[in-house]
């Protein structure tokens, strides 16, 4: 009775909230079904803002759609503003944005006349080098609000669904679990084994983050790394800077009665996490490797989410084992070779025909995959690479020829691969090799 009231109030709030701020609408249309892109475990959306098409990431976990990455954005017309404050993830300061009122946001057919934007100028956040595709912003809650929102990441679509017109269909394979919500955002509750048992967790549903699993170390409650399978390392950018901290595995993590074994598991610095901390007893967050595993209802006005296992769940939870981050920064010039044209240049006095073949070839300008951090004690570090160094080849492999998650995915292979690297560093071409370790060694 608790938890339907708890809904409830939480309903009210949010039909108040989209009365006072406008909301989304699908004009003459029950549902709506949006392709999206699967980019690092993200969700990467068409959206356009104010006439301008953009690419959002859809981020489960804010409340306002953010807007950055705004260079050769010209055009985009921004309305009604004021200058604010916004605090996030990081341990640094909060970062400076204006508010936006009175904006025109589309996402597929899904119309909001009057929509809030944050806009961040902050060069600093920005998905974009790390996805290796433009991504302009992220948005959450204001779209999830306002549909019943299935989201199927096996085939890279959602659909939008008007609530009234919506009916859930019988699912023996389906489980169904109660949300709860905190500024806006929405937590379920998982189970981690800790010894030989298993202890619950109030984990935060975070599309807009790629790790499988984030804890909150907290010793009264056993939620601590392995004493002899963990490493520090680099763990993301929040709105107010850089987190770190331990990257492990927890032995089993439950789902009702969908279990997976040895998941990738993060526990943040508290220097980083501290705002997240403050007035919630949330313990983490469940995230894209990990709910990419399923196919997803998300139902804010009735409170609840329902997961399907789809073909993705037992895929291996693999990590980064040469140890370097690669960004998309800058660009390269290439030459490219065109076709072959072919030049009769007529008979030698064996009557053989004298044929030359002439290459033709084109410069192209192409994106730089570069090295921004290593691991300390990595092969990447002990063979000698250096931040700043620029990626040109993987295993023989042109990375100009390659999207970054496909050279990002060599180095998570199996220990004991052997990975040949050709780079560029300040102008001069080195050649690299090392073998993938495991992490925890």
């Amino acid at each position: 009775m608790l938890k339907k009231l708890t809904c409830l109030i939480f309903f009210v709030f949010v039909m108040g909230y989209s009365f006072s701020q406008n909301n989304f609408s699908l004009p003459n249309q029950d549902k709506d079904k949006i392709k999206f892109e699967l980019i690092g475990n993200l969700i990467v959306l068409p959206v356009e803002l104010n006439g301008v098409e953009l690419s959002f990431v859809l981020d489960s976990g804010v409340s306002k759609p953010i807007l950055f990455n705004l260079a050769n954005l010209d055009s985009l017309q921004i309305n009604k503003v004021e200058t604010i404050k916004l605090r996030g993830l990081g341990g640094g300061e909060p970062v400076e944005a204006i508010k936006s009122r009175n904006n025109f946001l589309k996402v597929g057919n899904a119309l909001n006349i009057n929509q809030d934007i944050y806009v961040v100028f902050d060069s600093a956040l920005n998905f974009t080098p790390r996805l290796g595709t433009p991504i302009h912003g992220i948005i959450g809650f204001d779209l999830l609000k306002d549909f019943v929102v299935e989201i199927n990441y096996a085939a890279k679509f959602i659909v939008l669904h008007r609530p009234s017109s919506y009916s859930y269909k019988k699912c023996r394979k389906c489980e169904t679990f109660n949300l709860s919500f905190y500024n806006n955002k929405p937590y379920m509750v998982g189970e981690v084994m800790i010894d030989t048992s298993y202890v619950p967790i109030k984990l935060l549903i975070d599309t807009g983050s790629s790790d499988a699993l984030w804890i909150f170390e907290n010793k009264n409650k056993g939620l601590m790394p392995d004493d002899n399978k963990y490493f520090e390392d680099f763990l993301g950018k929040g709105l107010s800077g850089n987190i770190y901290g331990k990257r492990s595995k927890v032995r089993k993590f439950k789902l009702k009665s969908y279990e997976l074994d040895h998941v990738n598991t993060a526990f943040p610095d508290s220097s980083g996490i501290s705002f997240a901390m403050k007035n919630t007893d949330r313990d983490g967050s469940l995230s894209g490797e990990m709910l990419k595993r399923f196919n997803v209802i998300m139902d804010y006005r009735n409170c609840k989410i329902t997961l399907k296992k789809n073909r993705h769940f037992k895929d291996t939870f693999s990590y980064n084992k040469g140890g370097i981050v690669l960004e998309q920064n800058g660009v390269i010039v290439v030459k490219e070779a065109k076709k072959k044209s072919e030049q009769t240049l007529g008979m030698d006095n064996d009557f053989n025909t004298s044929i030359d073949l002439i290459s033709q070839y084109k410069l192209d300008v192409k994106p730089a995959y570069t090295i921004v951090q290593i691991r300390e004690g990595s092969p990447a570090e002990r063979v000698g690479l250096k931040i700043g160094d620029i990626v040109l080849s993987v295993n023989g492999k042109e990375t100009h020829t390659m999207k970054l998650q496909n050279v990002i995915s060599f180095f998570k292979s199996k220990t004991g691969k052997l990975v040949n690297l050709r780079i560029d560093r300040d102008g001069k071409i080195m050649l690299f090799e090392f073998k993938l370790e495991d992490v925890f060694k």
